[in-house]
Order: structure tokens, then C-alpha cells, then sequence
């Protein structure tokens, strides 16, 4: 799979969810290791999930685990600092620019922006709900956890919610 195909199988599952009653945390704040670049959001749509995809690889030196977030809500402070890298056609990542952390990845247009978990201030109150694309994942580590995982992206991944149990997607039993 391209890194334009995958771009849009994740954004198109995440943006298939509803932006109101996806809303599932409360706002959420951080920033790059430097502080050149801080955030802050005002809900959390969806719970952490871990993208073992070769490009989140190759971007962030191992997995990436992120949240979502409606971008019209989504304030930068430092947004001098802050580059932006078309990975594809129609999605960009965001990275600050002194330190180098990589900080977001957006689907131009789908209104929602996932957020790297790991530049997220303490506490977060969240939990990692699955992984995704763990057919493209290094060979130099294996997922041993019990959570939900798809080895391309997956909907019910992409939509889990921060009140699910580790390992329940919604509608499990």
C-alpha cells in the first residue's frame, strides 16, 4: 500500500467519526522536547493507537502512537518554529522545526488532526486502545500486549473510545 493510499484509509475511517458524540476526553495540552512549540486541544476524539506503518516508522525512528482531535480547535503556540511535510498528495505531518519532534499528522481537509501521544503533557488519563498496520512493522520488535490490532488500518481502532476498557472495542462483549 502507498503512502497516499494509507494516508487516506486512516483519515477516511477517522473522519467517519462523528465529531460531538466521537468526543471522548476532555482538552489535552503539550508540546516539542524543546518548547519552541506548544499545544493545546479542546477534546480528544479518539484513543491512543499505535501505527506501525513503514512511514510512521521512518518519521518517528519507531511506532507512532496518536490521538485525534478536531483541528479548528487545535491552538499552536510557536507556530514560527513549527515545518510541515506533505508525506502525501493529501496529508502533511508537523514537526517542530528547532528540535525536530514530530508532533502531528493530518489529512488536508478531513477537519480532524492526530496528535503524537508521546508530546503530550502528564497526565493523560488515556490508554492505548490497539494497533494498526502491524503488518508493515519493524522486525525488530514484536506487539506482545493483548490489545486489538489489523494489519492494515482498521475503523474499529480508528473510532475506540477512551471509556473502553483495554481491548473492548465498542459493541465487544
Amino acid at each position: 500500500m502507498s503512502s497516499e493510499e494509507r494516508c487516506c484509509a486512516v483519515a477516511e475511517a477517522d473522519a467517519a467519526a462523528d465529531p460531538v458524540q466521537g468526543s471522548v476526553g476532555s482538552s489535552v495540552s503539550g508540546r516539542c522536547a524543546c518548547g519552541a512549540v506548544r499545544y493545546r486541544a479542546p477534546a480528544v476524539l479518539r484513543a491512543p493507537v499505535a501505527c506501525h506503518c513503514a512511514e510512521c516508522r521512518r518519521t518517528s525512528g519507531h511506532y507512532v502512537v496518536a490521538i485525534a482531535t478536531g483541528r479548528d480547535g487545535l491552538e499552536i503556540e510557536g507556530a514560527q518554529a513549527m515545518r510541515w511535510w506533505a508525506s502525501s498528495p493529501d496529508c502533511r505531518r508537523g514537526f517542530c522545526g528547532i528540535c525536530g519532534a514530530s508532533l502531528f499528522w493530518e489529512r488536508l481537509g478531513s477537519g480532524r488532526i492526530s496528535i503524537h501521544a508521546g508530546t503530550l503533557d502528564r497526565p493523560t488519563g488515556l490508554a492505548l486502545a490497539g494497533h494498526i498496520f502491524t503488518d508493515e512493522k519493524g522486525d525488530y520488535y514484536e506487539i506482545n500486549d493483548a490489545l486489538p490490532s489489523a494489519g492494515g488500518a482498521s475503523d474499529r481502532l480508528l473510532h475506540t473510545g477512551v471509556t473502553q476498557r483495554p481491548g473492548q472495542l465498542p459493541g465487544a462483549s
